[in-house]
C-alpha cells in the first residue's frame, strides 16, 4: 500500500513529524457548515425532551426502537404478530412519513444494514437518492458564476434527487419480508385518515425552523387558517397520504417509479419557480443497490456499517480505529490520571481523532461508481496508527489535512464543503427470529425541499452535494454533482458484533454531520470501556467535526474549563442526537432511545 500523511501539526515535536509529507489537501478549517441548524437551538439535553416514558426497554424476544411513539407501536405490531424485522421496518417508515415529516418519508432516501440470522449474512441496501441524469456540476452554480446561497438551493425542485426509500424497502422485502406487503400500510393509512396528534417537536420545527411555508401546498398542510403553526395536541389527518399509500400498498413501487406519482413529482420539480432537471426517465431507471457492508475489527469486535456513498461507516472506523492505536496501553499513557482527568484524556483523544477522520472523510468519500475511493487504504491499521501519533496528550493538533494516496485520479480530489443538515431518523429492531434492521432515512433538511406530492414532503438531497465542483487550478471535487450520482452522506447505521459473529449492538442517529461522531461516541465508550448504553447515550455530547469543539449545554462546566486548558476552544451548544439503539446481554435485548428526542422502545 502507498500513502504518505498530509500535514497534520502540532508544534516542531511533534511524534509523526518525519512521516509526514505536506500536500494539497484542504484543511479541516475549509469544511465549514454553509447553513443554520435549525435543531440545535429547540432541543438541549435537558430541555425540550419527550414526555414518553418508554425510553427503556427489556425483552426476551423481540425489540423495536424508532423516533416516534406512533411508529414504534407499528413496527411492534408486525413483529408482534411474527413479522420480520424487514417487514416492522417498513411499517415503522410508512408511519414516519406521517407524524415526523419533517425528517424522512417516502420523498426520501435511506441506507439499510440487515443481518440474516438463519444465514449469517449482512446485507448493506443503498436507498439514497439520485442526481436527475440532466444535472451537471454547475447545478448550484448561479449566473454569476457563485454557489447559490443555501436556501435558495434548497427551496423547490432544483435540489430534488430521485427518491429511493420505496425502492430500497420492496427490495428487501422481496429478499426477506415474511407478511404481505399490503398488510404494512395499515396502521400508516389508518393515522393519516383518522388523524394523529401533533407532538411538542413537530410544532416547535415548524415554527422555528426558516421558511417552511415557502410553498403553497406544505403551507396548507402545517399552519392553521391564521397562519399559525398547527398547535401541540391539534388532531392532523393526511388523506392525501392515505391515498397514496393505499395505492402503494397494492400496486407496489411501480406506481412510484413509473406510474402517476412519478408523473406527479417530476411536474411539481419542473413546475417549481425553483425549477429542477428531474425526468420521468430518472424515476424509471432508478435501482436501489446492495452493497458490501463495511467492516472493521475494533478490540475483538467486527464493527460493520455502510460504506461509499455514506461517509458514516467509513470516518466512525477510521475514529475507533485511531483510538485503538491511541488507549492500547491506556494505563501506561495516562499515568496517575484518576476520575475527571481520564475522563478529559479520553474527551482529548476523541475528537483529536474525528478532526483526523473528517479530514479524510471531506477529501475522499463520495459515490464509489464514480469515484475511486481508497476505503481500504483509509482504514489500514497502518495508516491509522501513523494518523494516531499526531494526537499528543497535552495539546490538540493546530491544523488537519487528509492523508494523501498514490492512487490513479484520487490525489486531485479535494476538500470542498457540503451543508449537510440534522434532520433525518433512525430505527433499530430485532425480531423473534434474530434477524436485525439498522435503517437510518431522511429527506436532508428539515421539511426538505418543501415540495409536497401526494401528501409527503420531497427531499432536498442534492444540497449534499458540493456546490463548487472546481477550484480555481480545475481541481476536481470528489462530492461534486454528476448526472446520476448519489450524493455523500453522514446517515450511519451500525451493527457490532461480538467474538461469536453475534449482533451485539444496533445503533444510528439524525444529526447531520453530527451523526458520526453521535454514533462514534457511544461505540468509544461502549466497546473500550464497557460503560453502559443507557448512561452513554444520555451523557452529554463532547464532538468536533473539523470546525469547533462543542460540548453540549448542561455539560460539566470542569469539562469545558479543562478541555480549554489543554488548548482547545471549545463552545457550549445544544445537541440533538435522536439515538436508537438495541443492545444484547445474556439473553435479553435492550433497547435504548435518546432522551432529547420523542422516540420510544417497546419489545415483548
Amino acid at each position: 500500500m502507498l500513502f504518505v500523511l498530509s500535514g497534520c501539526t502540532q508544534d516542531s515535536s511533534s511524534q509523526a513529524s518525519d512521516a509526514v509529507k505536506v500536500g494539497s489537501s484542504v484543511s479541516e478549517s475549509q469544511d465549514k457548515d454553509l447553513a443554520p441548524e435549525p435543531e440545535s437551538k429547540i432541543v438541549s439535553l435537558h430541555s425540550g425532551q419527550s414526555t414518553a416514558v418508554n425510553k427503556i426497554a427489556v425483552s426476551k424476544k423481540f425489540m423495536a426502537v424508532t423516533a416516534n411513539p406512533y411508529a414504534t407501536q407499528a413496527a411492534y405490531a408486525i413483529l408482534e404478530k411474527g413479522g420480520s424485522a424487514i417487514d416492522a421496518a417498513i411499517a415503522a417508515q410508512m408511519v414516519l412519513g406521517l407524524v415526523e415529516p419533517q425528517s424522512s418519508g417516502i420523498g426520501g432516501g435511506a441506507f439499510m444494514l440487515y443481518w440474516d440470522a438463519g444465514e449469517k449474512k449482512l446485507i448493506a441496501y443503498d436507498g439514497r437518492e439520485v442526481a436527475p441524469m440532466a444535472a451537471d456540476e454547475n447545478l448550484f452554480i448561479g449566473q454569476d458564476g457563485k454557489p447559490d446561497s443555501f436556501f435558495d438551493a434548497v427551496i423547490g425542485g432544483k435540489s430534488v434527487g430521485v427518491p429511493g426509500v420505496i425502492k430500497m424497502l420492496e427490495d428487501a422485502h422481496t429478499d426477506y419480508g415474511k407478511k404481505a406487503w399490503d398488510s404494512l400500510f395499515d396502521d400508516a393509512i389508518a393515522l393519516a385518515a383518522n388523524g394523529f396528534t401533533v407532538s411538542e417537536r413537530l410544532h416547535t420545527l415548524i415554527k422555528a425552523v426558516p421558511k417552511v411555508s415557502e410553498r403553497e401546498r406544505i403551507a396548507e398542510y402545517l399552519f392553521d387558517a391564521n397562519g399559525e403553526p398547527l398547535a401541540v395536541g391539534h388532531q392532523l389527518k393526511n388523506l392525501e397520504y392515505a391515498k397514496t399509500l393505499n395505492v402503494l400498498a397494492h400496486n407496489g413501487s411501480d406506481t412510484f417509479y413509473r406510474g402517476q406519482l412519478a408523473q406527479q413529482m417530476v411536474a411539481a420539480t419542473k413546475e417549481d419557480k425553483n425549477s429542477g432537471a428531474l425526468s420521468l426517465t430518472d424515476f424509471i431507471q432508478y435501482q436501489a443497490v446492495q452493497r458490501p457492508a463495511l467492516c472493521k475489527k475494533i478490540l475483538t469486535y467486527r464493527v460493520c456499517g455502510m460504506g461509499p456513498p455514506s461517509s458514516g461507516a467509513s470516518t466512525t472506523l477510521a475514529i475507533l480505529g485511531t483510538l485503538e492505536h491511541l488507549v492500547s496501553n491506556l494505563d501506561t499513557q495516562r499515568g496517575n490520571y484518576q476520575g475527571m482527568e481520564k475522563d478529559i484524556l479520553s474527551a482529548h483523544y476523541f475528537v483529536e481523532a474525528s478532526r483526523l477522520a473528517f479530514a479524510d472523510r471531506n477529501t475522499y468519500i463520495a459515490d464509489p461508481d464514480f469515484i475511486d475511493v481508497p476505503i481500504i487504504q483509509l482504514l489500514d491499521d497502518d495508516y491509522l496508527q501513523l494518523r494516531s501519533q499526531f494526537i499528543s496528550t497535552d495539546k490538540p493538533m493546530k491544523t488537519v489535512t487528509a492523508g494523501q494516496f498514490v492512487l490513479p485520479e484520487v490525489g486531485q480530489y479535494l476538500t470542498q464543503p457540503s451543508p449537510e443538515l440534522v434532520s433525518t431518523t433512525h430505527l433499530s429492531i430485532v425480531d423473534q427470529y434474530g434477524n436485525v434492521v439498522s435503517m437510518t432515512s431522511s429527506i436532508e433538511m428539515a421539511f426538505g425541499s418543501r415540495l409536497m406530492v401526494g401528501g409527503f414532503i420531497l427531499n432536498n438531497q442534492l444540497t449534499d452535494f458540493s456546490f463548487v465542483p472546481r477550484y480555481a487550478d480545475k481541481t476536481l471535487v470528489a462530492n461534486r454533482v454528476q448526472g446520476g450520482k448519489r450524493p455523500r452522506s453522514s446517515m450511519s447505521p451500525m451493527i457490532v458484533f461480538d467474538e461469536n459473529e453475534q449482533p451485539l449492538l444496533i445503533i444510528g442517529s439524525p444529526g447531520g454531520k453530527k451523526i458520526i461522531p453521535y454514533v462514534a461516541r457511544v461505540l468509544y465508550e461502549v466497546l473500550f470501556f464497557d460503560s453502559a448504553l443507557t448512561k452513554s447515550i444520555e451523557q452529554p455530547h463532547i464532538l468536533n467535526t473539523g470546525r469547533q469543539l462543542e460540548i453540549e449545554k448542561g455539560a460539566d462546566q470542569k469539562v469545558f474549563d479543562a478541555l480549554k486548558a489543554l488548548g482547545h476552544k471549545p463552545v457550549f451548544k445544544s445537541q440533538t442526537s435522536g439515538l436508537h439503539a438495541i443492545s444484547r446481554r445474556n439473553n435479553e435485548w435492550l433497547g435504548v432511545a435518546d432522551p432529547r428526542r420523542e422516540g420510544t422502545a417497546k419489545g415483548d
